[in-house]
């Protein structure tokens, strides 16, 4: 096995190849008037040399393009004609270029844009292009940190990760210098796996596996169009479902080295075909995923094995009702909860402000124990087991837990935030801490689920969103469920793809719960488009005020529970 990094003073015989310490890198950016290596030019070289984690030479200059600037990316780059009027042409500095990086290995970020102006650049004059070894911090961090770790690869986000000492400004010296501090980091994280090598490291950077390759016909006849992908098995059983504005640019990345994910190859590797369905747009395509999923749970989509389905909170029926966690909801349901911890806050903010009772007996009218629990010896349950509540005692509570969750009635979220405030005054922050994380669950739930269930009771309901080009995005929303989806592009008369679109609209019949049988997770999808910035209602069978009044009444309260959770901290 390799040397691990933390006692590589010397060198072993257990290490194979060129040590990463002795081997010299050239860490590289280009600024250039585009994306083409073909058809645009560079406008600056910057390069760091460094070997053993210590720089030991600096490359800059900028270039005459030999043409304009284009303003976006004078705007980005802030290279303007002026600065380069005066810089040399590429076919000077290229050469000293190649002399600086001999014998190195080029470090880039998204190594395949910039190694491929510079070789284009040798093949346009005559240069001999010495093929070294590349290495590509984007695909090194795509190998060695985890999504929820970076989820995003871009240079800003990996330099704000490793905490460079420069910060990238697409300039092309300070975003090699960044380079470097991410492949140093990069680097340090490969050796704790025993990459200790050049040659360890070139192996370990992903290449596209054999299996990969034959299946890249696949992608053949798949169209650029919006909507989903399904890729199917030996039995033509549904292994992956997925969402793209692209379809075939995105199914060929699967055939590609740009797919990491184990597991995702393995998918590739038992693939027999792929399926596509064309969508007017993303919400239908959102919309579309979420039904094959619940249709065909795929084996190899995370989702199959953790459903959405969601917790909710109900009254159960007897004399003393309390509070209950179910899955399937019914009418005056709070939820749906994403994850079982928040539904259990929520209960516990519904209890303290409501008075429902916290016990999980079921008592008879008349009370069936013979002495209180200690729940109500602590004061926090009047015992209607022992007969200390009657029924009508009792109903009050239970009435404010509907009114609540219904949007009539406020006060028991001011009693919420009064016992907040008491308990931070008497500087028990702990204490303090904790209730008010459950009165914030409780009101995203009443948020949320008051503004799904306003949109579930709206028989029908057309919106429109600008499609960016001139054209519209319509969706035709019944009870909540998208119903139909269609398109009008730049030219084309909107209200007639409308009326097409409502004749041709799925009938939806409303069925019971709080969502009138819609499935939570839909309803939220087609929320979030309604809610984007410059949606626009078209046509609506019946006045839709509520969601928007409720958002703004839950919202306030939200902002009032993050005003306290700011009290509860301690101050020096």
């Amino acid at each position: 096995m390799s040397t691990p990094m933390s006692t590589r003073a010397q060198l072993t015989f257990d290490e194979l190849g060129t040590p990463l310490r002795d081997t010299t890198f050239v860490v590289f950016d280009l600024e250039t008037t585009g994306g083409s290596a073909e058809q645009d030019a560079i406008t600056e070289f910057g390069a760091v040399k460094v070997r053993g984690g210590e720089v030991i030479g600096e490359f800059a200059t900028l270039v005459d393009p030999g043409r304009g600037i284009p303003p976006e990316i004078v705007a980005l780059t802030g290279i303007t004609d002026a600065m380069v009027y005066t810089a040399p042409r590429v076919d000077e500095v290229l050469p000293a270029f190649l002399e600086f990086a001999a014998g190195s290995v080029l470090v880039a970020h998204n190594a395949g844009f910039d190694v491929g102006f510079v070789k284009a650049a040798c093949q346009r004059l005559g240069y001999h292009w010495p093929k070294p070894a590349v290495v590509c911090t984007v695909r090194l961090g795509r190998r060695v940190l985890t999504r929820e770790e970076a989820p995003s690869c871009r240079l800003s986000a990996l330099a704000q990760l490793f905490r460079a000492s420069t910060t990238p400004n697409h300039r092309a010296l300070a975003d090699a210098r960044a380079t470097v501090d991410v492949l140093h980091g990069l680097l340090e994280r490969v050796g704790s796996l025993g990459v200790q090598s050049l040659e360890e490291l070139l192996d370990y950077i992903p290449e596209v596996t054999a299996a990969q390759r034959r299946k890249r016909t696949l992608a053949e006849n798949v169209p650029n169009d919006p909507g989903v992908y399904l890729f199917r098995g030996p039995s033509d059983e549904v292994l992956y479902v997925g969402t793209a504005t692209d379809l075939r640019r995105r199914v060929r990345q699967y055939f590609t080295a740009s797919e990491t994910r184990r597991r995702l190859r393995e998918m590739v590797a038992l693939a027999e075909r792929v399926d596509t369905i064309s969508c007017a747009h993303p919400l239908e395509a959102e919309v579309r995923e979420l039904r094959l999923l619940s249709a065909h749970k795929p084996q190899y989509n995370r989702r199959s094995k953790n459903p959405r389905h969601g917790w909710w909170l109900v009254l159960t029926e007897e004399a003393f009702p309390r509070l209950s966690l179910v899955r399937k909801p019914r009418e005056g349901a709070l939820g749906p909860f994403r994850a079982r911890g928040h539904a259990e806050e929520a209960m516990a903010a519904l209890q303290e402000a409501t008075g429902v009772r916290p016990c999980t007996l079921r008592i008879p009218v008349g009370g069936g124990e013979a002495s209180p629990c200690a729940l109500a010896e602590l004061g926090r349950c009047a015992a209607p087991c022992v007969g200390g509540q009657t029924p009508d005692e009792y109903a009050p509570a239970v009435t404010s837990v509907v009114s609540l969750v219904a949007g009539r009635e406020l006060g028991p979220l001011n009693r919420l935030h009064l016992r907040l405030t008491e308990l931070s005054s008497a500087q028990r922050y702990e204490q303090a801490g904790g209730e008010r994380d459950r009165m914030r669950s409780l009101i995203r739930a009443l948020d949320r689920g008051q503004r799904l269930a306003a949109l579930a009771k709206v028989a029908e309901l057309v919106a429109a969103r600008p499609d960016g080009s001139g054209g519209w995005e319509f969706a035709v929303v019944r009870h909540g469920r998208l119903a139909s989806a269609g398109v009008a592009r730049r030219g084309v008369s909107p209200m007639p793809v409308v009326e097409s679109l409502i004749a041709s609209a799925e009938t939806v019949i409303p069925g019971d719960g709080p969502l009138l049988g819609a499935p939570a997770e839909e309803v939220g999808v087609v929320l979030r488009w309604l809610d984007k910035p410059g949606t626009r209602m078209v046509r609506c069978s019946e006045p839709w005020a509520e969601p928007a009044h409720a958002a703004a009444k839950w919202r306030g309260w939200l902002d009032r529970a993050d005003r306290a959770r700011a009290s509860t901290l301690p101050r020096d």
